[in-house]
């Protein structure tokens, strides 16, 4: 079986792991766009023993905060996180859910209090670890798990 190759990066981050199809919701957590100036890797679909299929992301000179990575743990929580220097891994974590969330996430509730234009309040969230993840908001109660389309 040929293997298509992507060069290591010199200094940077890798994720691994993404759920096939989640890469550029990735990409975007990142703020990475058509405009970006970053190297960037994009493996899409790639075959995974252990999922089937995945995809991978490396981007040059990019190391993540905790907001992206609490963003990312939430869109794919089994991701894993390279950090590498001088073209070597220095550290590798998997990505968790925070327990508790502010200011990343909307409410889908149109009528909480958190999405009132005229109310100074930050979204707050627990984040309950079951068979999937879900949210629940701590203002309204309202539960989702549809993160994608509730990332700030």
């Amino acid at each position: 079986m040929e293997q298509l190759t992507i060069s290591k990066i010199r200094e940077g981050t890798v994720i691994d792991h993404i759920n096939a199809g989640k890469a550029p919701l990735v990409l975007k957590i990142l703020g990475i766009d058509k405009g970006s100036k970053e190297t960037v890797s994009l493996a899409m679909n790639v075959p995974s023993k252990k999922m089937g299929k995945k995809d991978i992301v490396k981007v040059e000179g990019k190391f993540l905060g905790e907001e992206e990575l609490n963003k990312i743990a939430l869109i794919a929580p089994g991701a894993t996180i390279n950090i590498i220097k001088d073209y070597k891994i220095v550290k590798k974590f998997k990505v968790t859910p925070p327990e508790k969330l502010e200011g990343i996430l909307r409410c889908p509730n149109r009528n909480c209090i958190s999405n009132a234009e005229r109310e100074p309040i930050t979204p707050k969230f627990k984040i309950v670890k079951k068979s999937t993840l879900f949210a629940v908001c701590e203002y309204c109660g309202r539960r989702f798990s549809n993160f994608e389309d509730n990332l700030e």
